[in-house]
């Protein structure tokens, strides 16, 4: 457990930058150069994700089981990780109205999956690393929103097609990833017949 902790201080310490030193990250940017703060940032973050998934594979082998959740709730996180692929992908597809209209999709994508995460799963380490992104993405959402007002930000409007294009890519890659990588790469088939 002490790796996984370990790996969210870093990992989600690294992205909560913009939350609480923004005055230092902008002096680090004016320090390093753009690529050179990016490039410390991706290491940082790269250690730190690395040891979230050694850390949560070690804790999986000896799950300290909190409560049982029913067959609902698993269904119900799917339909809520459906909708975290689609707003993931809205943050990254330009002129489209789902970020046009939320300003900040990845962030409410992250809260859905780490939201219907807690829901579906009951143990110590589920709490722990669900809990730690739903607290990070509630925080960084706020600020996010703090910093729009502060700056002025206007978000252009989006149009009918990149929208329709967020949504397809968000709902392919929803499918490819629970329908094949959930079990390769962390070893839970989410749809598997109990």
């Amino acid at each position: 457990m002490l790796v996984l902790v370990l790996g969210l201080i870093v990992f989600l310490g690294v992205h909560s930058v913009r939350i609480c030193a923004e005055g230092w990250r902008t002096r680090g940017i004016a320090r390093w150069g753009e690529m050179g703060w990016k490039g410390l940032y991706s290491a940082l973050s790269l250690i730190g994700f690395a040891l979230i998934v050694w850390g949560f594979a070690q804790a999986r082998l000896l799950p300290v089981v909190l409560w049982s959740p029913p067959a609902m709730l698993k269904h119900l996180n799917s339909l809520f990780t459906l909708a975290a692929f689609i707003l993931v992908a809205a943050a990254y597809v330009p002129r489209n109205r789902i970020r046009a209209r939320l300003h900040h999709p990845m962030i409410l994508g992250v809260k859905l999956w780490a939201f219907g995460h807690l829901l579906a799963t009951g143990t110590l380490a589920d709490l722990v690393l669900f809990g730690a992104f739903l607290l990070w993405a509630v925080l960084d959402f706020r600020a996010a929103r703090r910093r729009d007002r502060a700056l002025g930000t206007v978000y252009a409007p989006g149009t009918m097609g990149p929208t329709a294009i967020a949504v397809l890519v968000g709902v392919v890659a929803w499918a490819v990833f629970a329908f094949w990588l959930h079990a390769a790469w962390i070893g839970v088939a989410p749809f598997a017949r109990a």
